[in-house]
């Protein structure tokens, strides 16, 4: 996720398990797992079986397992019903919700600028076609990701940027999705600034520069194999056929490279979020310099980034109404307020109410004893000899993503089991940070139901509104991207294969790692 570095975000997820209120569950402690199961199952039928993309359908699922989890509660409902305002006040989950905002907003403001259109000129010019677009876009979201560290707010920017141009280039939609959230992850577990890198180092008493140094060889080592495979496959799979030809001809013939200024906007976040600046102000300060790049080119004006659409018979309006952001209107419907930043901002308020619902069904789970139940029963009876150990620690990382589907908060969660087991074998905290990190920025964007895929297709979306020749038909089922994301199945399948031939492997004596992370 990689949203900030502020101290309080790595501040537990959960907490402690002595501390808060313990639920007692008709059934035992498993029982607890009974709302984000029926979530989970809720969520495949939805997007899988029945191929509905809808945030809110996914809301219900969660708010009905929320219920129905009551009724197995043993004794006083008061516990349990703390316990979801605890994990709905979790600080990753709000600090997610805070970065997806703000993203939203810069992302909008990039799209009203002409970013996509400079893009697509900038393919045309350079030859860079349907085949190679979405490689392209793998590369450059990996990059991107890298410098600001927040894999949720790079995946956000890309759907709503790169993924319409490679679209209207003839890119096929599902593969465009893929490389995105591909590029997302390898910037997520690489990055010094991203809250995984940081988290996984801090739980398992290791220093950040060493970390990142040492987990190079198992990115690449994923990264090259997905290149190509997006190569190869861009150039068998077709594209969005729906686009009439004469639109994308038209499209790509008005296609500017004036909104390529916008590249100094992405500029000003990579390099604010590289000094060391929170992403929210590194964002911030992107949001400015397109503000300025707009109005300063005529790209946009003022009312574009705000407006106040006011009834005529309001008090001020007539007298007012020579201001850019006031216009008067005679339908009754058209009143409110809107433009750029309260479109950006509000595409994703749907979803933050259901990553809040996840958490308090994840924190119920914690509270009621199953996921302690799980981790170990897996230490006692998985974990027997070093090779086991790590593949217990991938398949343990790999479970908790699939309840906690905020990958910061998973490996908050899972963080203590992972170095107790690595401990257990002497395994140095280079190697334990590593196994842990790979799977939840690798995961937190494949399961159908994660916030890495759900913030993609919230910000997919709002496309139809934006572009004529864009069909809701054109948007991305989230079921459907899993295959395609190449550089998560590597890695994972990366440390699997290197926990079963002792790639990499490292252990206390072999290397000690510097100073414990600092924050």
């Amino acid at each position: 996720m990689s949203e900030a570095t502020d101290p309080d975000v790595m501040s537990g997820f959960g907490g402690d398990e002595g501390e808060g209120p313990r639920i007692e569950f008709y059934g035992g402690p498993g029982m607890s797992a009974i709302p984000i199961a029926f979530f989970i199952v809720w969520a495949i039928a939805q997007t899988a079986l029945w191929r509905i993309s809808d945030t809110g359908g996914l809301v219900a699922g969660m708010l009905i397992g929320l219920i129905l989890g009551m009724f197995f509660v043993r004794g006083n409902w008061k516990s349990y019903a703390n316990t979801i305002f605890e994990g709905m006040t979790q600080p990753v989950a709000v600090t997610a919700i805070v970065a997806w905002i703000w993203a939203g907003m810069f992302a909008e403001l990039l799209q009203d600028g002409g970013f996509v259109g400079g893009l697509v000129w900038l393919a045309d010019a350079g030859g860079i076609g349907a085949t190679l677009f979405p490689a392209a876009t793998f590369v450059l979201a990996a990059l991107f990701t890298t410098g600001i560290g927040t894999g949720y707010g790079a995946t956000i920017a890309f759907v709503t940027l790169f993924f319409p141009a490679g679209v209207l280039l003839g890119a096929n939609p599902i593969l465009m999705f893929g490389a995105i959230l591909s590029g997302a992850i390898f910037g997520d577990n690489l990055a010094p600034v991203s809250d995984t890198t940081i988290v996984s180092a801090v739980t398992q008493d290791s220093d950040i520069g060493g970390v990142v140094a040492s987990r190079f060889k198992y990115a690449i080592v994923a990264a090259i194999p997905a290149l190509l495979a997006y190569v190869l496959i861009g150039g068998t799979v077709g594209g969005a056929l729906d686009i009439a030809a004469e639109a994308q001809e038209i499209f790509v013939a008005e296609s500017e490279p004036i909104g390529l200024v916008h590249l100094a906007s992405m500029g000003v976040v990579i390099a604010t979020a590289v000094a060391g600046r929170h992403i929210v102000e590194a964002i911030s300060w992107g949001i400015v310099v397109a503000v300025a790049a707009n109005l300063a080119l005529g790209l946009t004006t003022v009312g574009d980034i705000v407006v106040f659409n006011a009834p005529a018979d309001a008090p001020f309006a007539g007298p007012l109404e020579a201001l850019p952001i006031l216009e008067i209107v005679d339908d009754p419907d058209a009143v409110g307020v809107g433009g750029s930043i309260l479109e950006g901002a509000a595409g994703f308020f749907e979803l933050s109410i259901l990553v809040l619902l996840i958490i308090a069904a994840a924190q119920i789970m914690i509270r009621g004893g199953a996921f302690q139940a799980i981790l170990d029963w897996s230490i006692e009876n998985l974990a027997t000899n070093v090779r086991n150990a790590e593949l217990t620690m991938v398949g343990s990382s790999a479970l908790i993503n699939a309840i906690i589907t905020i990958n910061t908060a998973a490996e908050v969660a899972i963080g203590p089991y992972i170095s107790k087991i690595g401990e257990r074998f002497n395994l140095n905290g280079y190697r334990r940070a590593n196994i842990l990190d790979a799977q939840t920025a690798a995961l937190g964007y494949i399961f159908p139901w994660s916030g890495g895929v759900l913030v993609g297709f919230e910000a997919m979306q709002g496309l139809p509104g934006e572009y004529d020749w864009f069909e809701a038909a054109m948007i991305v089922n989230p079921i459907e991207v899993v295959p395609f994301v190449f550089h998560g199945w590597l890695l994972v399948l990366v440390f699997v294969l290197a926990a079963i031939t002792g790639f990499g492997r490292e252990y206390l004596i072999d290397r000690e790692s510097e100073e414990v992370a600092r924050i």
